[in-house]
């Protein structure tokens, strides 16, 4: 509904770019908690405190956002920074709450990689158990949203089915599968409410946005292609994987795994206690590639190839941004464009689910494995403790059932 009366006016001053740079440098030092809780910091930190935009044009924003593929809290702060500076500004904020947890991440894979052996195996994992805690509770919460009915149901349970029996076979079955699960959306589903009107104000013409959609579906089917040389076959593997994430950070976890660790690029074991790891840092869960590029098991590794990992993964969020932002206004009444999104999101929650039983079959050996997991799990949902403090007591508690329960 729009503003009422008594609303404050949003401020019509143009910020710099390096303020927009320190303003979400801040909130990638201390916004933990995920996506949902990420809008909800951008939000205080936009709105309410320096009246940026309005409630409406936010929840415009936000809406967007969720639609499109990729890292909605991340595209969220590329919306804000591109509406207030243009594209300095989408860059300004990006930056700004992308880098500290890559950098926190990239060192902890380096010291992983160099001092790995000195680290208890018990502890590592502990980091796997919590990680398995994580996804069990984004398949649970997004279950719950997303596979209200049987089609809904039926589309989750035929996309599990497709991950665990050929999906890692042919790099482009996800793109394939979330078309069938769109179509299916269209002529099963019926959409709701488009919800209230609402204007964006963006300095990107049509014409602009045409060209970055384009760019967008031209890279996407370059990424398809067969590549020589790992830095080609990296770059397109995380520009693929960024094109193809609906549903929230965690749906990367699956497409991550069959890019790189099927590959034999990244070993089983550091991938998952990186993406328990990725649990503990503030920002987006996406910084999660700059820790598997910089554990590569040829080049590029290290920082070289965890910022090409880095900028390939969050490259189609800005380009997707850039280019649907000025067309939302008509996109977002488009009762079809809905519906199919609604098979999307299902499909997605299939994903999980398949990475759910896959990394529970590889790391639950023994009944002590269970408690831990157990623990993780009533932390986070029961207690809603911050998720790096969740990680951390995992960690611990993998150490200490190690020492105590030592597997023959």
């Amino acid at each position: 509904m729009p503003l009422s009366s008594s609303s404050p006016l949003p401020d019509t001053s143009r910020p710099s770019v390096r303020e927009v740079f320190l303003v979400f440098l801040q909130l990638g030092l201390t916004s933990f908690g995920g996506p949902a809780a990420h809008l909800g910091y951008f939000r205080e930190a936009f709105v309410v405190q320096r009246r940026w935009l309005g409630e409406q044009a936010y929840a415009d924003l936000v809406a967007l956002c969720q639609f499109l593929p990729g890292p909605a809290s991340s595209q969220v702060g590329m919306g804000l920074g591109l509406m207030r500076v243009g594209y300095g500004g989408a860059l300004a904020a990006w930056a700004g709450f992308t880098l500290p947890s890559a950098i926190l991440l990239v060192l902890a894979a380096q010291g992983l990689v160099h001092w790995g052996s000195a680290v208890p195996p018990g502890l590592l994992h502990g980091l796997h158990l919590a990680a398995i805690a994580v996804i069990l509770q984004a398949v649970w919460s997004m279950g719950k949203a997303f596979c209200r009915g049987p089609v809904q149901l039926a589309l989750m349970l035929a996309a599990t089915l497709v991950v665990m029996g050929w999906g890692a076979h042919w790099a482009g079955w996800v793109i394939v599968m979330l078309a069938l699960a769109g179509v299916a959306g269209v002529l099963l589903l019926r959409s709701g409410s488009t919800g209230a009107a609402g204007s964006l104000r963006v300095p990107v013409g049509s014409r602009a946005a045409v060209g970055w959609l384009m760019l967008f579906a031209a890279l996407l089917a370059l990424s398809v292609m067969t590549w020589t040389g790992q830095a080609a076959q990296l770059l397109a593997a995380f520009y693929r994987t960024g094109s193809l994430v609906f549903g929230g950070g965690h749906v990367v976890l699956p497409l991550l795994e069959g890019e790189l660790v099927q590959r034999g690029w990244v070993e089983a074991p550091v991938f998952l206690a990186g993406y328990g790891l990725a649990q503990a840092v503030p920002g987006p869960l996406f910084t999660f590639a700059a820790f598997l590029g910089a554990t590569m098991q040829s080049a590029p590794t290290g920082w070289t190839g965890a910022s090409l990992a880095l900028l390939a993964i969050f490259l189609p969020a800005f380009l997707l941004v850039a280019g649907a932002l000025p067309f939302w206004e008509r996109w977002r009444h488009l009762r079809w464009l809905r519906s199919a999104l609604q098979g999307i999101n299902a499909a997605v929650v299939g994903l999980l689910l398949a990475a759910l039983l896959q990394q529970g079959a590889a790391s639950l050996h023994q009944w002590a494995d269970l408690l831990v997991t157990g623990l993780a799990l009533w932390l986070l949902m029961r207690l809603r403790w911050a998720p790096w403090l969740v990680v951390l007591v995992s960690a611990l508690a993998g150490w200490a059932s190690s020492v105590l329960l030592p597997v023959a």
